[in-house]
């Protein structure tokens, strides 16, 4: 699901980066902010940082006795994507094996749906394996899946969630 949500960060600006016009200050920090929003990559609270939309506060910076860096607190606004349990979504192949299917859906790469959880279908092997059912419905690399999540996951090493999902449900599967 797409959220959208404020944040707090602290956003740490070198001294070579400050300037005595403000124009320019905002600059490094807007910079900074965008550096370390792509790096954070995603949060198990807010889920995958996807689009910085606006920057709407910068206090007052303290400056770090250390280093001489100043430390600026910013609020801004930021659309985020998470993933919940009976989420509809779509997602596209990416990996076919015996026991099931691996797909990719936005930011999440790690979305895997069990053989077990596609009623009628049945694995047909060879050099480009698929899952075909009754109605000649063809689960193949890069098709396109609607799939319900079952559960997710936060890894917190990868700083990535993994989904397990099912087509058990109405309209669900392959999407022509």
């Amino acid at each position: 699901m797409y959220l959208e949500g404020k944040m707090n960060w602290n956003v740490l600006i070198s001294p070579e980066h400050l300037d005595g016009k403000g124009l320019m200050l905002q600059r490094s920090i807007i910079l900074r902010l965008l550096e370390d929003f792509a790096t954070r990559k995603a949060t198990k609270d807010h889920g995958y940082f996807l689009a910085l939309t606006t920057l709407d506060k910068i206090g007052e910076g303290k400056v770090r006795q250390d280093s001489g860096d100043v430390l600026f607190p910013v609020q801004f606004s930021c659309i985020t994507f998470k993933p919940f349990k009976a989420e509809v979504l779509q997602g596209v192949v990416t990996r076919i094996m015996k026991q099931g299917v691996f797909l990719r859906c936005g930011p999440v790469e790690q979305i895997f749906l069990s053989a077990t959880k596609m009623p009628d279908y049945r694995f047909v092997p060879g050099e480009n394996p698929f899952f075909l059912n009754d109605k000649q419905s063809k689960m193949e690399k890069d098709v396109m899946v609607r799939f319900m999540v079952l559960g997710t996951k936060w890894a917190e090493a990868e700083r990535e969630f993994q989904m397990v999902v099912t087509l058990e449900g109405d309209f669900l599967g392959p999407i022509p």
